[in-house]
């Protein structure tokens, strides 16, 4: 059978792809299933990330070498298998470990880096909060200056690999900016507590971070960005990884209700017989294959260094708008079975409602394209 998503790529990009697609069959298709019921990590697929070199892989000289299709790529596979273990990949390369190395010194860089890429030191973002999420310039969290240390209050909320990191990257009010800050979660005055009763991304860590008094030496703040350019890069960064991601989801569901049409037998027949089960696999074949194909070209361009934020947001939009119609249509074709975790469809379905407002509401990516193409701010009247 002709696999009408099979895109163009160099013999590293495909060995790339092929690697980490093992990985997933091998390693974490087996135990996802169980891990999300059981709403937990799976904390034992971290050492096999590492020795494949997937954390932090498109970092210049701490990572493998990895060009951003490669890290698209990987994405892609990862979020295949679960968009939880996507985030864990997207929180410690492109949230954590980017802006360490964009924006830190070079002793923040040697003594977090190396680790970071190792799985030995696990990190978290903290920028949003209970109250401020699409309006991060209203941030509450502060921090001060005190002798030669900072002393920072303040509540993160909906923070992935929470309460599984060593080191939180938190984004506070100072007299001069918002300015980021490594805090060593085992600091007195930090607090991590997991959110419970979640019915989305339940195999992923989700926190709320609570800084009370927490003091951090004056070396803990990243001394190369000022202001809200810091976290919107490292957010940028991330929502390419989830450009690509949601291809992997959509592929998935795709895949799942394919071959669940082909032996699910109604009225005589296999119901992949039937025109409207053929129309709707051929919609979401179309879909993906545009999906990709998206990401793909939006990974060139941030290989030749020419894609711009707008760009990035249009196609997370795009693609997890595609993915969460592709998995409730692969839902239908599957019946009663589709809500069964022996089947992967509700467990992607359920994910893209996160996946669909995190990183930026589908709304807010809508108005950031608009302002782009019209040179009009609708955020604000």
């Amino acid at each position: 059978m002709l696999n009408y998503y099979d895109i163009e790529l160099s013999p590293e990009e495909r060995l790339t792809q092929q690697t980490v697609r093992e990985f997933v069959d091998a390693e974490v298709l087996p135990r996802i299933p169980a891990a999300f019921e059981e709403g937990r990590f799976p904390t034992e697929l971290i050492p096999m990330l590492a020795e494949l070199d997937l954390l932090g892989a498109d970092i210049p000289e701490y990572g493998s070498g990895a060009s951003y299709v490669q890290y698209g790529l990987i994405c892609q596979e990862l979020e295949r298998g679960d968009s939880g273990l996507r985030s864990f990949v997207s929180v410690q390369t492109s949230l954590c470990m980017f802006p360490i190395y964009a924006y830190g010194s070079d002793e923040q860089k040697r003594k977090y880096l190396p680790e970071m890429a190792k799985g030995k030191v696990i990190a978290c973002f903290g920028l949003t909060e209970p109250d401020y999420g699409s309006n991060p310039a209203g941030m509450e969290t502060r921090a001060v200056r005190d002798g030669g240390d900072w002393v920072l209050n303040g509540t993160k909320m909906w923070i992935t690999n929470g309460t599984l990191a060593h080191l939180a990257l938190i984004w506070a009010k100072t007299d001069d900016g918002v300015r980021g800050f490594l805090v060593e979660t085992d600091r007195p005055g930090f607090t991590a507590r997991p959110v419970h009763h979640k019915l989305s991304l339940r195999a992923s860590d989700t926190a709320e971070l609570h800084l009370e008094d927490c003091r951090v030496p004056a070396d803990a703040v990243l001394p190369g960005v000022k202001g809200l350019r810091g976290p919107l890069s490292c957010l940028s960064e991330a929502r390419y990884g989830i450009a690509w991601g949601a291809v992997g989801a959509a592929m998935a569901c795709y895949e799942a209700a394919l071959e669940y049409a082909k032996v699910r037998v109604q009225f005589g027949r296999p119901i992949a017989g039937f025109q409207l089960t053929q129309a709707k696999l051929v919609d979401m074949l179309t879909g993906i294959t545009q999906g990709q194909l998206l990401a793909l070209q939006l990974g060139r361009l941030k290989d030749a260094h020419k894609a711009r934020p707008p760009q990035i947001s249009l196609a997370k939009r795009a693609n997890v708008a595609m993915a969460r119609e592709v998995a409730q249509t692969a839902r239908t074709i599957l019946g009663g079975n589709g809500i069964m975790l022996e089947y992967p469809v509700m467990r992607h379905l359920v994910n893209l409602e996160t996946v669909y407002t995190y990183e930026g509401t589908h709304e807010i990516h809508t108005l950031t394209v608009g302002k782009d193409i019209t040179g009009l701010d609708a955020f604000e009247g």
